[in-house]
């Protein structure tokens, strides 16, 4: 089975900044897209940021030029640079991860971490 452990997360003023770390293992075979989603409580879960096998980055709107998302391929790692956070980013950041666990898998799975809490007071 496929694991997701998010780390990094914190109560931080405005303005400031977090690294949210999300680590991947078990048995992976390829992944397709790793991503950073935000939920606040009542609210649906949305996109932050998303990075796909060939690099490319898409991000939220409220977001862009403040987040950068990263991965390493070879450790299956993926990262979250939040600068300037505004009090609006409060929420549980959750890590995601679409891909096969084996070759003959035809389409990708979506797992999910634990979720981390990041608190920025005004």
């Amino acid at each position: 089975q496929v694991q997701l452990v998010e780390s990094g997360g914190g109560l931080v003023q405005a303005g400031g900044s977090l690294r949210l770390s999300c680590a991947a293992s078990g048995s992976i075979f390829s992944i397709n897209v790793m991503g950073w989603y935000r939920q606040v409580s009542g609210n649906e879960r949305e996109l932050v940021a998303a990075i796909v096998s060939g690099g490319r980055t898409n991000y939220a709107d409220s977001v862009k030029g403040r987040f950068t998302i990263s991965r390493d391929i070879g450790r299956n790692t993926m990262d979250l640079q939040m600068n300037s956070l505004k009090s609006e980013d409060t929420a549980v950041y959750y890590c995601m991860m679409a891909g096969r666990t084996s070759t003959g898998q035809a389409r990708p799975n979506d797992f999910w971490g634990q979720g981390t809490q990041v608190t920025v007071s005004s």
